[in-house]
């Protein structure tokens, strides 16, 4: 009978470190789950692409996306325009522009998402210059998939309030990530699927399995969700599996951005 890969991985983790001590292997050189050696190639197959589940889809290829984009949304008169991809702590420019009889007036950028009880919550702020445009910086305090949208607040226009369709961005916490597969493929996850060398998927100690987790690496985006429990070694944050990891131009381990993605 099967054993779960969670408590397969612990086990390995032991032998890996006994190993390691005496070997003087640099653990960066090995899969956290169970020690094997992750380089391109490995498992001699090619990533397929998934279903929400993580499991191969038919004929597909891990939707990977490009995040380093610019978004922008036009409505009522106004634009904005911001970053698509956004580490927390960091600088999140956003620039604009509105008609110049409000010049002199605020715009207010609101953000909406889990964070905010799926509320729309004032962020930053600029004020709208002569020529009618406006730009600002929202030191990113908070991670997660926002809609922001600019609301105008304007004595010089018929309504209360002026504002923009939204766009969507998305801030990620900086982690460490390795990756796992040889040795546990054909064993079921301690989430109940079956691993296999295409699975698209990622090992979290604490998020629900089945939860969707954006993924970012040197300008490229995936989300995929989460399979399995780990990881346990390398004071790493997650455990992508070898596909997810190859999808994404990794080899072994990295710094990514990633971010949970809660439903409302």
């Amino acid at each position: 009978m099967d054993r779960e890969i969670g408590s397969r991985r612990r086990h390995a983790y032991a032998v890996c470190a006994l190993l390691c001590g005496a070997l003087a292997v640099p653990a960066s050189g090995l899969a956290s789950s169970g020690g094997s050696g992750l380089t391109p190639g490995d498992s001699g197959t090619t990533p397929t692409g998934t279903t929400p589940t993580g499991t191969p889809a038919a004929g597909g290829q891990p939707d990977v996306q490009s995040g380093d984009t610019t978004v922008s949304t036009t409505g009522n008169g106004v634009t904005l325009q911001t970053r698509a991809s956004a580490m927390l702590r960091n600088g999140l420019s956003f620039s604009g522009t509105a008609p110049q009889t409000l010049a002199g007036d605020t715009v207010e950028i609101q953000r909406l998402g889990h964070e905010t009880a799926w509320t729309w919550a004032p962020t930053v702020s600029a004020t709208i210059g002569p020529d009618g445009t406006f730009t600002t910086v929202w030191n990113t305090d908070h991670i997660g998939r926002f809609q922001m949208r600019a609301v105008i607040s304007s004595p010089n226009v018929a309504s209360a309030a002026t504002t923009t369709p939204p766009l969507t961005t998305t801030v990620y916490r900086p982690s460490r990530a390795t990756q796992y597969g040889p040795g546990f493929y054909g064993h079921k996850t301690a989430c109940g699927q079956k691993l296999r060398a295409g699975t698209i998927g990622v090992a979290n100690r604490t998020l629900t399995c089945g939860m969707d987790v954006a993924i970012y690496y040197r300008g490229r985006t995936l989300e995929v969700p989460v399979i399995d429990r780990g990881p346990y070694a390398n004071g790493a944050d997650w455990d992508l599996t070898e596909a997810t990891g190859r999808a994404l131009g990794i080899a072994g381990t990295a710094q990514i951005g990633a971010v949970s993605l809660p439903v409302q």
